[in-house]
């Protein structure tokens, strides 16, 4: 865990170590196979910003009960889940800086081991004995696959659309900021009022990562694990070069976006199109949308008294804004 994120953590740090040992703990197997995917996978478990912003949320509301950590496991072993699906689906060979699970498997083992895991997440929100975590895990899971298939149908869609490329965040990565914000409040025995803002709190906050995300994928960095431009090589196109072809309607890079699209840009033509993004305003337009949901973001602390588990959720909004990988 990063500096930044050790200090935004504190007023949680004995939920968060918790919640690693119970993670740990419901991916016990006797199949030596699958422990050594499990083994694989938990030796870089990522940064739990989700589970941090559940427990975080769930103090703000009340306080931190069992509820709360079967729920944290259960949404973050389901996060894992779709990761290992969706690196086979995207034929991705990295994940997190080391091997995806179909790179250093196969895909068989991948597909299967991330059945294992969504298996237990359900294993774990049954546990919550809490209906309305078991709905939110529910739709969780209906919410993630409609925005993969989402996604793989613009792949081959000719429009540059802001509203699909939003829908497709939203559907992809927000909804697990605003399930785990939604978790965090309904075990910290908030009332309706509160639970639904804190929703809205998470879901600003996963759209805030994810357009973070897609700049970063435009500068290289060894700590992404992934080189610059892999969104693209996926056929993706994000949001900096929406804004820059749209803005512009420039036949020769509306070619290489096509070219983009059905995985026939070559490395060249990537490069021209992430430097005409650059060029053309992108990351800029980006990073002023980013700017217009933080904005919204932080009314949700706005009016809250002073206080640790505040500051943190405050330095954890500027965190997924500021933060370089």
């Amino acid at each position: 865990m990063s500096q930044d994120l050790t200090k935004i953590c504190k007023p949680v740090e004995a939920e968060m170590s918790q919640f690693i040992e119970l993670y740990k703990a419901s991916l016990s197997s006797s199949n030596v196979l699958l422990n050594q995917v499990i083994e694989h996978v938990i030796q870089k478990p990522g940064k739990m910003m989700r589970p941090l912003l559940l427990f975080l949320i769930a103090k703000y509301c009340g306080k931190v009960t069992p509820v709360a950590y079967h729920a944290a496991v259960s949404l973050e072993l389901l996060h894992t889940a779709t990761l290992i699906h969706d690196d086979v689906v995207d034929e991705s060979d990295q994940r997190r800086g080391q091997a995806s699970v179909n790179a250093a498997f196969n895909n068989k083992v991948a597909v299967l081991s991330g059945d294992f895991f969504l298996a237990t997440a359900l294993q774990q929100v049954s546990l919550t004995r809490n209906f309305e975590i078991v709905d939110i895990v529910a739709r969780l899971g209906q919410v993630l696959a409609d925005g993969e298939l989402l996604q793989l149908y613009n792949i081959a869609n000719n429009t540059l659309s802001y509203d699909v490329y939003f829908d497709i965040i939203k559907n992809k990565t927000a909804i697990l900021f605003s399930s785990c914000a939604r978790a965090g409040a309904i075990a910290g025995g908030a009332d309706s009022q509160l639970v639904k803002e804190a929703t809205e709190f998470g879901d600003y906050i996963g759209l805030c990562f994810q357009i973070k995300d897609d700049i970063l994928d435009y500068f290289e960095s060894k700590e992404l694990g992934k080189p610059t431009g892999n969104d693209m090589k996926e056929g993706k196109l994000t949001l900096p070069v929406l804004y820059a072809l749209n803005s512009t309607q420039d036949s020769t890079y509306l070619d290489i976006a096509k070219k983009v699209r059905f995985s026939t840009a070559t490395d060249s033509e990537i490069h021209q199109l992430i430097e005409f993004a650059k060029a053309k305003g992108g990351i800029d337009f980006a990073y002023k949308k980013i700017d217009e949901i933080k904005e919204k973001a932080s009314a949700f602390l706005a009016d809250a008294p002073q206080s640790g588990i505040i500051s943190s959720l405050q330095a954890y909004l500027d965190y997924v804004v500021e933060r370089n990988h």
